[in-house]
């Protein structure tokens, strides 16, 4: 299609008498959608690099897809994670090819621990040793399911829970897989999944994918990505957390017990009787339980889930100890299995990973480089060693060079400047075309923002006490129909606790659904139509969440977003902005503050009919010399400057809805 042409069927599809108004009766023309859609389609005639932030309501999933069908090019497309995926495989591009008339061949392509390994469901029947009843009942699901299945994605199970213990027992790893040599190679679901997406014009994938094979080579991608014409990232916002912990180095203690399970297994299995298994085993996990014994004893007031600093951890005679002895254990065991490495597969892929486990061990004895930043995770029984670079931009700016193509990035919140400096720093796209599109939604008459004042700061030690309480009082006015956001997951019960009591006052039946308590998938089918219900999560409810209609009719933020200062990440891109002779807090602290603040203050309006109330307990933003950067950031919500005001508000919004 000639370059004109591309624009013109764009222009045609979204028009009042086009492909999608006559697919949708209720279809209305949206300036911004279209705005977006023309943006997205010059970038693919030009082969360009193009950042786009569409505001919530815009239609951005059609506005590139469109486009992207429209021009018959091969294309890519990345999402944020399987559940985005799987909306826009299973819902959105059927459709859209359906409404455009187009022959697209469409295909999903997943991680390797979304698809049964059926190699590894034949040994998790007779060797798996399985924690509980419900991991038994969950494997017996599997096994009912897996004869039956064409793709082999664990999705298709309804109500198997992300986090089952069942799922690293059936499915492979690029660790443990084998490969050409697996006896059910033939039949690999995750060898036809990559197949199809080789024979496909338009794939999607997920940003976890996309940077786990570029590091590793191990999923498709790195042989797909040459070959398309259009690579689209939505979610973009994620991209750069997303990519940064596959292209860094990684030492966990879970890798090493997986490790030692595996070598126990599989040599019971493969060779009893010829080698010590069960003292091999035990040779490599002793000085991993040590490691995490000597991280807990560098800071021993640090808190489970603490990002520790890499001085101070290396400072540390006893993690160096460890650290020697672990890399000591694996070649001990390397060596131990050079003769079986004929007798099975399996064999050969433990002796590689010994050898890289090894290899990392050595990595974190010697100092890091200077583009480089290390940190160390705790948690309550295990830890995690990481080096990471500070940003993605060398990454991409490498991919972008090696052929011509489309490159389009867009999401709700990619910043708050109109260079969108945030995101377009941290991934090397300062020569990007720049698009923003604003909301089609009426904010001023749809929302309210109120900043309480007084309110005790974030720091005191009875703010979560008053977030509670107060969120008690939004919620008794709405009748439920509330979300309460907080920045850590350290607060969550605190702040839980205290609304369970504050309601009680109010009499009647109230439920709250906690964060962790239940997959979050549950606690949103639980949330239902909000009456009488309130939610409470943390960061993972930031986003993601849509709850259209009376539902939800308001949201307390606890506190402004800042990243945490003593975060080693934080920290070193802090010193690199600083180095360039820029404002560490403005530029990072700030910036990374207002993209969150949008994410979370995003969940309240989601179609032109919601009415709703932001609350953000945190006097800063109405008293600090940044918080009107940051309320600039927000949708331009109609501010309230007192509790009667807010509540009136409130009570409107109950006046205004059908009887419950």
């Amino acid at each position: 299609m000639p370059d004109s042409g591309l624009l013109d069927a764009v222009r045609q599809a979204f028009s009042p008498g086009g492909a999608l108004a006559d697919r949708d009766p209720h279809y209305a023309v949206r300036p911004p959608q279209m705005q977006m859609a023309e943006a997205v389609a010059r970038a693919l005639d030009e082969r360009r690099a193009l950042v786009v932030e569409a505001g919530t309501g815009v239609g951005k999933t059609f506005a590139y897809l469109v486009p992207l069908l429209l021009s018959g090019r091969r294309a890519l497309v990345s999402t944020a994670t399987k559940s985005l995926q799987d909306q826009l495989f299973l819902r959105d591009l059927p459709a859209l090819v359906q409404a455009l008339g187009l022959p697209a061949r469409l295909a999903l392509l997943k991680g390797r621990s979304s698809y049964l390994c059926l190699h590894r469901l034949e040994r998790a029947r007779t060797a798996a040793e399985l924690p509980d009843r419900a991991s038994l009942r969950a494997l017996a699901r599997v096994e009912a399911w897996a004869p039956a299945t064409a793709t082999g994605d664990l999705a298709e199970i309804a109500g198997l829970d992300d986090r089952s213990p069942i799922i690293p027992v059936v499915t492979s790893t690029r660790d443990n897989c084998l490969g050409s040599e697996c006896p059910q190679f033939a039949n690999c679901h995750v060898v036809r999944a990559r197949r199809e997406a080789m024979q496909a014009d338009l794939v999607v994938v997920n940003h976890h994918l996309f940077f786990a094979d570029l590091a590793l080579r191990d999923s498709g991608v790195a042989e797909l990505l040459p070959s398309v014409d259009a690579a689209v990232f939505d979610e973009a916002h994620q991209l750069v957390d997303a990519g940064l912990p596959f292209l860094g180095t990684t030492l966990a203690s879970g890798q090493v017990r997986d490790l030692c399970a595996d070598l126990l297994s599989t040599g019971l299995q493969q060779a009893r009787g010829l080698r010590p298994w069960p003292d091999l085993a035990a040779g490599l996990d002793r000085p991993a339980r040590d490691l995490v014994l000597a991280v807990a004893g560098v800071d021993p007031q640090a808190r489970a889930g603490a990002r520790l600093r890499w001085p101070q951890v290396q400072a540390s005679l006893a993690v160096r100890s460890a650290l020697q002895a672990l890399g000591e254990a694996c070649r001990q065991v390397v060596q131990a299995l050079e003769d079986l490495l004929a007798a099975a597969p399996e064999f050969g892929r433990l002796s590689q990973r010994l050898e890289q486990m090894a290899g990392a061990c050595a990595r974190f004895l010697e100092p890091a480089g200077a583009d480089r930043v290390r940190w160390v995770d705790r948690a309550a029984q295990s830890v995690r060693l990481v080096e990471s670079p500070l940003d993605i931009a060398s990454v991409l700016s490498e991919q972008r060079a090696r052929a011509p193509k489309a490159w389009v990035f867009t999401s709700a919140t990619l910043g708050d400047d109109e260079a969108l400096s945030w995101f377009t720093g941290g991934t090397g796209l300062q020569d990007a075309d720049i698009v923003r599109v604003g909301s089609p939604f009426d904010y001023p008459r749809q929302a309210r923002l109120w900043v309480p004042r007084p309110f005790p700061r974030p720091a005191a030690p009875e703010h979560a006490l008053e977030v509670a309480r107060l969120a008690a009082r939004c919620a008794g006015e709405l009748g439920g129909r509330t979300f309460v956001l907080t920045t850590t997951l350290r607060v969550l019960p605190t702040i839980a606790r205290a609304l369970r009591e504050a309601l009680q006052d109010l009499g009647g039946a109230w439920e709250v659904l906690v964060q962790g308590e239940q997959p979050r998938r549950a606690l949103m089918q639980q949330f239902g139509d909000g009456r009488r219900r309130i939610l409470v999560g943390s960061q993972s409810f930031w986003e993601g969440i849509d709850v259209p209609g009376d539902a939800l009719q308001c949201v307390l933020i606890d506190k402004l977003p800042f990243p945490p200062p003593d975060d080693p990440l934080i920290e070193a891109r802090g010193r690199q902005i600083q180095a360039r002779g820029g404002d560490p807090f403005g530029e990072g602290f700030v910036a990374e503050a207002a993209v969150s603040l949008k994410q979370g203050g995003g969940r309240l309006i989601r179609s032109e009919q919601d009415l709703g109330l932001l609350v953000v307990c945190d006097p800063r933003l109405a008293s600090m010399a940044y918080g009107a950067r940051l309320r600039a950031a927000l949708p331009p919500m109609r501010p309230l400057d007192s509790a009667e005001a807010a509540m009136d508000w409130l009570r409107q919004l109950t006046a205004l809805r059908a009887p419950d």
